[in-house]
């Protein structure tokens, strides 16, 4: 299984790229949100992949982020759900307002994405609220992950030496500050579902917010009613 991939941008349609790694080219499928994201063609880059096999079809799905990545896995073992529907909705919300819609029940957010229904959008939200959590709690894009340790157990392809890309992506602030203050909520004894559903409207209600008002506004959503 291809994991990741790490070469040269070689060519850009409208939902896939040619990756280059070491002569060998890789076309791999991403959401629009990600395609937009990417370099320019000859560029270095850099992404996660997920394999879909078939009896009849092979394909590559890349990801900016494990976040992303995950979202995908997730997305796809709902049923009705496949791998155009996964990356309209990526495309669409995001990876972090995927958690948060999800988190709060809201399936009309989901249903936005070209080609979902309500049924589905209702089916996604039942299906995933009680996992929204453990994704929200990861975070970390690609760039990040390249200069620590590896966090997959994988076959990797990549390209040596790596050349530096001139779009190095940021760190994901707002998905660390949230998986943080997820973590804190956890700890003083809240179930992880009503630790996400607060941290989510929280986030959704203050862009950009840092660990500690994440978790003032959370508290406040989670204090009982009086």
């Amino acid at each position: 299984m291809i994991g990741k991939l790490t070469g040269r941008l070689d060519y850009r349609a409208e939902d896939h790229v040619l990756i280059d790694v070491r002569g060998v080219g890789y076309i791999v499928y991403c959401s629009s949100r990600t395609m937009m994201a990417l370099p320019g063609v000859g560029e270095a880059v850099s992404l996660y992949t997920s394999m879909l096999v078939r009896e009849d079809l092979l394909q590559l799905f890349g990801f900016t982020s494990l976040v992303e990545k995950e979202w995908h896995h997730l997305l796809t073992s709902v049923q009705g759900v496949g791998a155009k529907a996964s990356l309209a909705i990526l495309g669409t919300l995001g990876p972090d307002a995927v958690g948060r819609a999800i988190a709060l029940g809201d399936w009309a957010s989901v249903k936005a994405a070209k080609g979902v229904g309500p049924k589905i959008a209702q089916r996604i939200v039942l299906d995933l609220k009680d996992k929204a959590p453990g994704v929200m709690a990861m975070g970390g894009t690609i760039t990040e992950a390249l200069e620590g340790p590896d966090l997959e157990v994988v076959e990797t392809v990549e390209a040596a030496p790596r050349p530096k890309s001139k779009k190095a992506s940021k760190p994901n602030t707002s998905a660390i500050a949230q998986a943080s203050a997820l973590s804190a909520l956890s700890n003083l004894g809240y179930s992880p579902s009503d630790a996400a559903s607060a941290v989510a409207e929280a986030a959704g209600a203050e862009q950009g917010a840092d660990e500690a008002t994440l978790i003032r506004a959370a508290l406040k959503l989670l204090a009982p009613k009086t």
